[in-house]
């Protein structure tokens, strides 16, 4: 056992401390915490102007003290942008290391800004914060990806494909169909996400241990100086909607991610040489240690593999939340690190996929090979139907008369199917606009909050 210092702000009692019981504590905070320097710097920039500015007396912030300690964030923001700012084990995470080293930059000064809240609620803001930046990033990403799909879509949306259900072949479809199946899919992931977003938009500051302070904070003051749509209301759901927050963010990913693998799945399949529908661009496959001629298409396989990543994140953060009683439990330290590696797995997945897309060449003729005379069965059936006979009937013909259907033509088979969301009734301009909303949402946002932050920190009122 070994004596340890006391760090400034620390919550433990003076004592002698097993340090293995520190290094278990502090888990992998002192790492995972990097990519919350800014954001907690943000959080606390937020809370000492609003302590600057409430009516108590003596006051507990001045309004120099607060531009002192502003201007002292700033400058552990540049240090992280730098990869300067260290946190130590003794801090045991950002929260301490920021108050540390504005304690040591303002002594007393440094020590008040912790005045009315908890670390509970500061990382519980911390990872709304990060969520936030992250939720729009995923979705200007995932529009890029979609767009792309669209694109390809549209370039070949009269290039026939097989439609195949339980992976045999059933109806003449496109690869028009198949590419925009993909990107519709992305929209509805995206409108998901925006409506995480803005679930995740309301902040937690102030509910401290999850019971409120006995002085005159302005929650509201906080929320609206963060960018954030207002506060969480109750204070005790505040700290303990950490662990929720986290799960349903994850939940959003991994729907990017399920279509991300199904596509993955599938081009796996039709770049297979006894298809060759597609050819994936070279730079996007990887070669043989002992066989000279391969191109394996290891993108995609760790694409699929790491879907079921991000589902397990999902699901670990719902489980650890999910047994635990009323208030703030350690237990949810644990929820941080699946959650940041949830969302970069997700984020670096989509923009792999877009370059990957990009490159993918069409083979129009390995495409019409795989027509054989059964797959037009349905469409005769209803064109039958069409000329009066009951379909019944019409099923029972073609089933008896499959050599009939020898000589029909691909390109003419989904000339045919013009309704709507058919291969000749894609209406492609309707699926960009479904695109474009969110996007256009995510980077309205974004240049908001830039604003607010810029505001927070150069034109503060404190």
């Amino acid at each position: 056992m070994a004596k340890i210092k006391k760090s400034v702000g620390r919550t433990t009692t003076v004592g002698v401390i097993d340090p293995g019981v520190l290094a278990f504590t502090a888990g992998k905070d002192v790492v995972l915490d990097r990519e919350l320097i800014e954001v907690d710097c943000l959080g606390t920039a937020a809370h000492v102007t609003m302590l600057s500015r409430m009516k108590v007396n003596p006051p507990i912030l001045t309004q120099a003290e607060c531009r002192r300690v502003l201007g002292e964030l700033q400058k552990i923001i540049e240090q992280a942008r730098a990869g300067k700012f260290a946190i130590t084990l003794d801090d045991q995470d950002v929260h301490l290391a920021v108050e540390r080293t504005l304690t040591a930059s303002l002594g007393d000064v440094g020590k008040k800004v912790h005045t009315a809240r908890s670390r509970n609620d500061q990382v519980a803001l911390d990872l709304r914060l990060y969520a936030r930046n992250q939720i729009l990033g995923t979705l200007e990403e995932v529009a890029t990806l979609a767009e792309t799909l669209l694109a390809f879509a549209r370039r070949h949306v009269g290039v026939p494909m097989v439609g195949r259900t339980h992976m045999q072949p059933g109806m003449p479809s496109s690869v028009g169909l198949w590419a925009s199946a993909f990107s519709e899919e992305l929209a509805d992931a995206m409108e998901l996400l925006v409506a995480l977003y803005q679930v995740n938009n309301r902040s937690p500051l102030g509910s401290a241990a999850s019971y409120g302070v006995p002085l005159p904070i302005d929650r509201a003051l906080v929320a609206r100086l963060l960018g954030f749509e207002g506060p969480a209301h109750n204070v005790l759901y505040a700290n303990q909607g950490r662990g929720r927050m986290e799960s349903l963010v994850l939940d959003g990913m991994s729907q990017v991610m399920l279509t991300l693998s199904r596509l993955a799945q599938d081009l796996m399949l039709f770049t297979m040489p006894e298809f060759a529908y597609f050819t994936l661009p070279a730079e996007y496959c990887t070669g043989s240690s002992i066989m000279p001629q391969k191109k394996n298409p290891d993108v995609l396989e760790l694409v699929r593999a790491k879907a079921a990543r991000v589902r397990a994140h999902a699901s670990a953060v719902y489980d650890l939340s999910r047994g635990l009683p009323s208030g703030y439990n350690r237990d949810l330290q644990e929820a941080k690190e699946p959650f940041l590696e949830g969302i970069a797995t997700t984020r670096s997945s989509v923009r792999v996929m877009s370059g990957l897309i990009v490159g993918t060449t069409v083979n129009r003729d390995a495409l019409r090979r795989g027509f054989t005379p059964d797959v037009f069965a349905t469409d005769r059936a209803l064109e039958l139907v069409g000329e009066g006979m009951p379909f019944r009937d019409a099923y029972h013909h073609v089933k008896n008369n499959l050599h009939e259907l020898a000589q029909l033509d691909p390109e003419a088979a989904i000339r045919k199917k013009v309704h709507e969301g058919a291969p000749f009734g894609l209406d492609f301009a309707e699926m960009k606009g479904r695109i474009a909303v969110p996007a256009r949402y995510a980077k309205n946002e974004a240049k908001k909050l830039g604003k607010t932050f810029q505001k927070l920190f150069w034109h503060s009122s404190c």
